[in-house]
């Protein structure tokens, strides 16, 4: 079966900078789609997600950040990275805390752009190819429905594998987290989080009881090495976009604590 080559959109105004990614990406192998603003992004996602998106924050019209706003409600599940000619970390951290899952500065290194898009996508393939599967099984479980075989066994095995898959499930004390539809079942409610907010989850519960550095959470996360005063900024967002969803008083948390100049820890 011949593989897809991912797809990755670039959005940017500058007609150099993004000809010459185009290329880089191109001769890489990756199916590529070029516009040169935000207007142009939203009409060609209208025919679906790409597997990546280069975003420039900087465009006439509607900028960078506002269309990152737009595409994590819209796009939730399609990584974003970000491109800023600016060496500003608050303009990063900004746009990272806002759902990109990276970002870089121009002008970039052919080398590191592959690198980093080998990354990203990395990120994204284990849930996409969990679904994959879990459809395969379905389209199987509908073909031996058809052939209504004598062995019913066979059924009930493969639905007990559905539902039994330990590599889909992250079980912790109250918590159930799917790993493939990113919900979290949390003392009989069921939420749906952001990609980002759930692997911060994810990673607080994997580690828990015990509580979860700064650094390690933004590292494990997002990938970043940063000192302990950057990564709290980083991840302060995340964890307050998390309490909000999962904790009856979000100012008074009990389930996600802070561990004071520390980190987090997850109370099972």
């Amino acid at each position: 079966m011949a593989i897809t080559p991912a797809s990755i959109l670039i959005i940017d105004d500058d007609d150099n900078l993004r000809n010459t990614l185009a290329l880089i990406l191109q001769k890489a192998g990756y199916s590529v789609t070029t516009v040169e603003n935000a207007d142009g992004a939203l009409h060609i996602l209208k025919a679906g997600a790409f597997d990546l998106a280069f975003l420039d924050l900087k465009m006439p019209g509607m900028d960078g950040s506002a269309l990152l706003e737009e595409l994590q409600q819209k796009y939730a599940d399609m990584p974003v990275c970000i491109l800023t000619a600016h060496a500003s970390q608050d303009t990063s951290i900004h746009a990272v805390r806002h759902g990109a899952r990276d970002y870089m500065l121009k002008p970039m290194n052919p080398d590191d752009v592959l690198a980093r898009v080998e990354v990203l996508l990395n990120r994204k393939e284990h849930p996409r190819r969990k679904r994959e599967i879990v459809s395969q099984l379905q389209s199987l479980l509908a073909e031996l429905g058809d052939i209504k075989r004598p062995e019913s066994d066979s059924k009930d095995m493969v639905a007990g594998f559905l539902q039994n898959d330990s590599m889909r499930f992250l079980r912790r004390g109250q918590f159930v987290l799917d790993l493939q539809t990113r919900r979290v079942t949390f003392i009989n409610h069921v939420f749906e989080l952001t990609p980002s907010t759930f692997e911060y989850l994810a990673t607080l519960i994997r580690h828990a009881p015990n509580p979860v550095s700064y650094e390690t959470l933004v590292m494990e996360v997002q990938g970043y090495h940063l000192s302990q005063t950057e990564a709290s900024d980083m991840a302060r967002w995340r964890i307050h976009k998390l309490r909000k969803a999962i904790e009856p008083d979000p100012e008074n948390p009990k389930y996600v604590i802070t561990v004071r100049g520390f980190g987090y820890q997850v109370v099972i």
